[in-house]
């Protein structure tokens, strides 16, 4: 009796019963190389640089190199707090130097309306004009602004600043300096020049 050939068994594939794909998931440092190569990109409007083993290096192809690049290295807190002052300074002294002028605009216009007042109260003209000019000395210092940046004008119509029903103007001028710098009285380097006016008519009783 000869032995009966047997033949191998072969597996018949079940639907729904194979071997499940394994899910393979990105390492975080694949993910940054990617983020960093793509950023690149974006930046060089081209393809970066790669080195030996294929990789990104952060420099442009026909461009200038990335921080952290062959060509440049260096510390981000470093560059970041070179730039941030760069920038800071100008916008700190331009804030400073608008809040001055603002201040030299409130100072005259106190001071020109005191002053007219003080003005209209006096007996004649001489000690009127010099009530004002004290006047507005003093309003300028209330403001931190010295008497020597500042001219007191006064103007009559009619002619007679004591005379009932007369219009008396006085006018305040004020040099507002730059801040910070050093020599300003000779240079006479000034941010702005301010005035204003007031007017007070001079009554029949006083």
């Amino acid at each position: 009796m000869q032995p009966s050939a047997t033949s191998p068994s072969v597996p018949v594939p079940v639907p729904g019963a194979g071997p499940r794909a394994a899910s393979v998931r990105p390492s975080p440092w694949r993910v940054a190389i990617l983020l960093a190569r793509r950023f690149s990109e974006a930046l060089c409007f081209g393809a970066p640089e790669a080195n030996r083993d294929g990789y990104a290096t952060g420099g442009c192809a026909d461009g200038p190199s990335l921080p952290g690049g062959p060509h440049e290295r260096g510390s981000a807190v470093v560059e970041f707090t070179f730039l941030g002052l760069l920038l800071m300074v100008p916008v700190v002294y331009f804030i400073i130097t608008v809040g001055q002028i603002q201040g030299g605009s409130f100072a005259v216009v106190g001071a020109a309306d005191q002053a007219v007042k003080v003005f209209v109260a006096q007996r004649d003209e001489p000690s009127g004009r010099a009530a004002a000019e004290q006047a507005a000395i003093l309003a300028m210092a209330d403001y931190g602004h010295p008497a020597e940046n500042a001219r007191v004008d006064v103007s009559c119509d009619p002619g007679d600043c004591m005379a009932a029903g007369s219009a008396v103007t006085v006018t305040v001028h004020l040099s507002v300096p730059l801040p910070f710098v050093p020599f300003g009285d000779a240079l006479r380097l000034n941010a702005s020049e301010l005035n204003a006016s007031a007017t007070q008519i001079v009554g029949k009783f006083r």
